[in-house]
């Protein structure tokens, strides 16, 4: 069994780790929260409605899986990241007043970060969902949930080309990666939209509305069956083509490549 005073020394030893700037290893930092994690259960870390919850516990804990959810974040396993941000939010909305010092300092950035995720994953009825249970000052002053409201508005507006300029001016660093999967899904739209109104197209041209270098199109247009010819153009395949697209699907496809060349004038 584990008591408090061995598993707050274990606790120190993964903080120790994990602040190194420099040199930090990946593999002692896994070890430790997996004993760390183990660890929870059995001082009742882990907070349900007959838990005898005491303030130094719930203190370890929220840091315990505040480090996980980083580190998550840091091998790119989103799963993880999920889990522990599931647990976590129990600390943050459950029993604040219980934690010693308040606010943890770190709880609205690895809140951004879920909302990332869950606009990432196209999870919008669960975003909402999320949105809801913060203050309303936070979801309108505090920068790291302003950033993915303004994303999921630019989305939902078709303004891309805001999504792409707001990758290297978010407040945390980590939220980089959530805008890359976004940018993704965004290419691949406008791609669609770019088979519908073109039989072909500049091949410099179709990189600069798909936010990519001329090298990169190679691979996406591989992707998508497109065939880049020694003319220099881009040939959409005859099978990813309708006959007569729709009206609306012409408009869209107006509007991203407008956003495109918007963005093309502001770089």
């Amino acid at each position: 069994m584990s008591d408090l005073k061995s598993v707050s020394q274990k606790y120190e030893a993964l903080m120790s780790e994990w602040s190194k700037k420099k040199g930090r290893d990946s593999d002692v930092v896994s070890r430790l929260l997996l004993e760390l994690k183990l660890s929870l259960t059995e001082l009742s870390f882990l907070p349900t409605d007959s838990s005898d919850v005491r303030g130094q516990e719930l203190l370890l804990g929220r840091g315990i899986l505040e480090v996980s959810a980083q580190h998550s974040l840091d091998l790119r396993d989103i799963p993880g990241f999920e889990r522990s941000m599931a647990q976590l939010k129990t600390y943050y909305f459950d029993y604040p007043e219980l934690i010693p010092g308040g606010e943890s300092a770190l709880m609205y950035e690895l809140l951004g970060l879920n909302l990332l995720r869950l606009l990432s994953q196209n999870h919008l009825a669960e975003f909402h969902i999320q949105l809801e249970l913060l203050p309303l000052e936070a979801v309108l002053e505090n920068p790291y949930i302003t950033c993915p409201v303004s994303l999921e508005q630019d989305i939902m507006e078709g303004t891309y080309n805001k999504i792409l300029l707001m990758k290297d001016n978010v407040p945390s660093p980590k939220m980089s990666y959530f805008i890359d999967l976004l940018l993704i899904t965004i290419r691949n739209e406008i791609g669609i939209c770019l088979e519908k109104a073109y039989n072909r197209i500049s091949a410099s041209e179709a990189a600069k509305m798909l936010y990519l270098k001329d090298k990169e199109l190679s691979g996406f247009a591989k992707e998508r069956g497109w065939i880049i010819r020694s003319d220099k153009f881009l040939y959409f395949q005859a099978d990813n083509k309708t006959a007569q697209p729709e009206v609306p699907t012409l408009e869209l496809a107006k509007m991203a490549i407008n956003y495109a060349k918007e963005m093309e004038q502001i770089v």
